[in-house]
């Protein structure tokens, strides 16, 4: 098994080697790269169905967004291009991504603009907190593209929608946030985006090289400065994830303090809660079902006893389902 490996490896490296195998590729990302009629009716379509489906917070209409951006054509150009110090091809594939980029971020800032949401929900704001683990998937995903270029036994669709995932929700959400003065969602989304960029640049780079398409000492510059960029993102995004851990760890608690600890919380029925840690204090959003209305006073209350024992301030939103005892009939004593 371990020679089987072995021998699918070096003919994975001997396909770059070969010059027509090289022509081929540099001819197809060129292609993939041009700023043409088809890549901007993509890119407008793909940026309203997100838009959209980010302001009515439907995760189905994301993904539908996210099969059908093209923006993965061009980056994966860009990284070969850098990698080979094809001017050409880099020029194309960063002009395309520039202009990809900026239209989608006009496109969102419009819709936002015109349909006026005085919030937003929890899809815009989980990509406005970016993390260590999304730099993960930008790499993965930026891996997925670069095998599935080289390799033609698997579908370029496949990795296409992988990087999709990665790229056009959090340009949409940077508009989006532009759109509402909100300067806090707009950079948590583009330290996202840029991370994602990066990140898929990189695997690309390395998948290629790995494919024996370019020599390590072509490479080892471009490969250089593209991980210096993506170091430099480690520290926000460190910090961001260090911070993710503590949100969760105070939400658990929280959610123990109200239960467990609070006398208003013995009529309730706690259905579902949500955080948002943009504002200060941050609102957590608690969805309950009670026989009884929850009054001000007991919200102030709980709010109360929650910086007491947290030692942190929360603002308390309670959405409330009443109740209501039907019965066919008066019962018998």
């Amino acid at each position: 098994m371990g020679n089987n490996i072995r021998d699918r490896f070096k003919n994975f490296r001997r396909r770059g080697s070969q010059p027509e195998q090289l022509q081929q590729l540099q001819t197809d990302l060129l292609a993939e790269s041009t700023l043409d009629s088809a890549y901007i009716i993509l890119i407008i379509s793909s940026c309203a169905i997100a838009t959209l489906g980010l302001l009515s917070n439907s995760a189905a209409v994301i993904i539908g967004a996210m099969i059908i951006a093209p923006l993965m054509l061009p980056i994966r150009s860009l990284a070969f291009g850098a990698l080979q110090a094809d001017i050409t091809l880099f020029r194309k594939g960063v002009i395309a991504v520039a202009v990809g980029t900026m239209l989608a971020v006009a496109i969102a800032f419009t819709l936002g603009w015109l349909v006026g949401l005085p919030s937003y929900g929890s899809e815009i704001l989980a990509r406005s907190r970016p993390t260590l683990l999304d730099l993960g998937i930008a790499v993965a995903a930026g891996g997925i593209s670069g095998y599935a270029k080289v390799e033609t036994k698997i579908s370029t669709s496949l990795a296409g929608t992988a990087i999709a995932v990665a790229l056009m929700p959090p340009i949409c959400v940077i508009g989006l946030g532009l759109a509402q003065g909100n300067w806090s969602l707009s950079f948590g989304a583009t330290l996202l985006y840029l991370t994602n960029l990066l990140g898929i640049a990189l695997s690309c780079m390395v998948t290629f090289l790995v494919a024996g398409y370019t020599s390590m000492a072509r490479a080892r510059q471009p490969l250089i400065w593209t991980m210096v960029l993506t170091t430099v993102l480690l520290i926000p995004l460190g910090v961001s994830f260090a911070r993710l851990i503590r949100q969760a760890q105070l939400e658990t608690s929280l959610r123990r303090a109200l239960l467990n600890r609070t006398v208003t919380f013995g009529r309730l029925q706690l259905l579902n809660s949500n955080t948002n840690w943009l504002t200060n204090p941050p609102e957590v959003r608690l969805s309950v079902r009670a026989k009884e209305p929850v009054t001000p006073r007991q919200v102030e209350l709980l709010e109360a006893f929650i910086k007491r024992e947290m030692g942190q301030a929360f603002t308390l939103i309670f959405e409330v389902g009443q109740v209501e005892e039907i019965r066919s009939s008066e019962p018998t004593l």
